[in-house]
């Protein structure tokens, strides 16, 4: 761990465990064509920065509403004074150009304020979701060394010493000049814009420095991509702000676009979510594929925003969903060391694949000896270099060097390029396809195997919506490869798990085949709605034996044990005591709504002492008649307004 106090940089816009780079700010290089929506900027033109985008729009047009939440709205010259009022308390308290600031609020108008109120301070913020539990906050505060922390709390946990500002802060001179006096500032495009969190395979969360240069190529990259549209959008702030995806997210008020903050609450219902899409006419959605699943139900109908899908790969099922209905959606590919989105295309075409990099990334395809993979259909491990990376992980210099790498086919000295640990193809067609991770990598029986190839060639038969694929052994020495899928037209009975190797035999090698298939209601997922694949039941050849009777209080108890991954529940059982969370909350809600074809809304559960209680509720449900058909989902046709 770090110590907390703020050392002396050797470069005024460096930290010293910076990686020594010499190209200051590279050019803007592309390999993906522009989308003719969004005209380039000449090759040589570095993006503007987003603090400056932001001053432009608050002085084209103060009236219009920057950011709506649950607690009220405000417009840009309202956020515009605000920011600029906590950014001047920020500097009486000592920030300075170069620190860090926690930023511990709730998903409120207060928090979009925060965010850009650390950026006019100079500092950067670094993320402290008040849902984790106190220890890892503290530790995240302290390993990041903030020199303040703004809360709505009096008594965060953080060190001791740590200054507290509350969102409605204000010095003493916001009001006579110190905003004019600040309105000034532009940052380095190598100043640190953020500090992100994830989690480490040492069990040590790393944390994830990334520079105001690199998000403000996010932004220009994502509009020549013809993902953000040249006019004004609603946007939904949807993930997290502890997740790199809520970057791409929240900066888009610097483009002048209107925000809307999803609260927890209401993120976590699908009906009072697509009610809030629709109240705020929102044009754009970013979340992932499993909580498309949880939404498409109630956004049928309705005009469906335009989908900014990443965080997982999209399944062959949704993808064509979507294509075929002619859903305006966007594939996102990247990681959080790379300014959250790298490489993205439109969800067309004939099924799921990457896209292109963003205009600056350059992607290589490389085998173990970093030699370019050109076949096609050979696996290589991908490579991201150019202006978004991030300057590396805090305070872990050997870690840094680890997997930000000499760049071999840059030209410029000093140039990096950042290992993913991710596995691609090129198709026949010359598409970019995802494969899976490098560090699933298995041997069987002297095979070396790569999970996440079984896991595509499953999700894309007929019918599967979601796969999942480890290791199991039964017994010592016995090790196989166990499936799980997910979908409406596979069901539990014996048949479906044989029909599905049987098709698995057709395309892949005899060693890539499962030992057996397990059909799950649903995939465990961890809160940021991935696949849990260490919550995944024993294989369901070796389960234990099921309660006798179909009736509604199995069933739900069955969905209890499918979502939380556990063997057995009992009626006493608490949902949250044995590891529910909201979206896992979400998925039980809608995997019995479709199950008993019932009108079971997300506080059934959440009002539920336990199992008992909540059957009851079902119960209840089921009594008052089915529920109501949907309408198929309808394209968003008219003009953004």
């Amino acid at each position: 761990m770090t110590s907390h106090h703020r050392s002396t940089p050797l470069h005024p816009h460096r930290r010293p465990s910076d990686p020594i780079e010499t190209e200051e700010y590279p050019a803007m290089t592309t390999f993906a064509e522009p989308a003719a929506t969004a005209p380039a900027a000449p090759a040589s033109a570095a993006p503007v920065d987003l603090l400056a985008r932001l001053r432009a729009a608050v002085a084209a047009h103060p009236a219009r509403t920057a950011v709506h939440a649950a607690d009220g709205s405000l417009d840009f010259a309202a956020l515009d004074r605000r920011t600029a009022a906590l950014a001047a308390a920020l500097r009486a308290r000592g920030v300075r150009r170069g620190d860090k600031v926690g930023v511990h609020l709730a998903r409120t108008l207060d928090l979009p304020v925060a965010l850009l109120a650390v950026w006019r301070a100079g500092a950067a913020y670094v993320p402290l979701d008040p849902a984790y539990p106190a220890e890892r906050i503290s530790f995240m505060a302290a390993d990041a060394g903030l020199a303040a922390v703004v809360s709505a709390e009096a008594a965060p946990p953080v060190p001791a010493g740590v200054p507290v500002l509350r969102p409605d802060a204000a010095s003493e001179d916001a009001e006579a000049g110190g905003a004019e006096a600040e309105a000034a500032f532009v940052p380095h495009p190598l100043d640190s814009a953020y500090v992100i969190y994830t989690s480490g395979s040492t069990g040590r969360p790393k944390g994830v420095e990334v520079p105001h240069g690199a998000v403000a190529d996010l932004a220009a990259g994502l509009e020549q991509a013809g993902a953000y549209r040249p006019e004004p959008s609603v946007v939904a702030w949807n993930a997290s702000v502890s997740f790199d995806a809520s970057v791409q997210q929240w900066i888009r008020i610097c483009r002048g676009d209107t925000l809307v903050v999803v609260d927890d609450a209401r993120r976590a219902d699908p009906a009072r979510l697509a009610a809030l899409l629709a109240e705020h006419a929102v044009t754009d959605l970013d979340l992932t594929p499993s909580h498309w699943q949880l939404l498409r139900e109630q956004l049928a109908g309705a005009a469906v925003p335009r989908l900014f899908m990443g965080g997982e790969p999209v399944p062959e099922r949704t993808w064509r969903e979507l294509a075929d209905g002619g859903i305006d959606a966007f594939n996102l590919y990247g990681p959080t060391e790379c300014t959250v989105d790298a490489i993205t295309t439109r969800i067309t075409g004939p099924g799921p694949h990457l896209g292109e990099p963003l205009a600056g990334v350059r992607v290589h395809l490389l085998d173990e000896r970093l030699r370019p993979v050109t076949g096609a259909g050979e696996v290589g491990e991908l490579y991201l270099a150019g202006p978004g990376l991030a300057h590396g992980y805090a305070g872990q210099p050997g870690l840094t060097a680890g997997r930000f790498v000499a760049d071999p086919f840059a030209t410029a000295p000093g140039a990096r390029m950042y290992r993913t640990g991710d596995q691609a193809r090129r198709s026949a067609e010359g598409l970019l396809e995802y494969v899976g991770r490098v560090d699933r990598q298995v041997k069987l029986r002297g095979f070396r195997i790569e999970l996440g190839e079984v896991e595509h060639a499953l999700a894309a038969l007929d019918g599967v919506t979601a796969a999942a694929v480890t290791v199991h052994e039964p017994a010592p020495g016995d090790t196989r490869l166990a499936a799980y899928v997910t979908g409406p037209a596979v069901t539990p009975a014996s048949t479906a798990a044989a029909e599905l190797l049987a098709e698995l035999r057709r395309t892949l090698p005899a060693h890539l085949v499962p030992a057996g298939v397990t059909v799950l209601e649903a995939m465990p997922l961890t809160p940021n709605g991935k696949v849990d694949h260490r919550a995944l039941p024993v294989p369901a050849a070796e389960a234990a034996p099921e309660a006798v009777g179909g009736g509604v209080a199995e069933q739900v108890a069955e969905v209890w044990r499918t979502v939380l991954g556990v063997p057995e529940v009992l009626p006493a059982d608490d949902f949250l005591s044995l590891g529910g969370h909201s979206l896992a909350a979400l998925r039980v809600v809608h995997l019995l709504r479709r199950k008993l074809n019932v009108e079971l809304q997300l506080r059934h559960l959440l009002d539920a002492a336990d199992l008992a209680a909540f059957t009851e509720a079902v119960q209840r449900a089921a009594a008052a008649g089915p529920a109501a058909a949907r309408p198929a989902l309808t394209a968003r046709r008219p003009a953004v307004r």
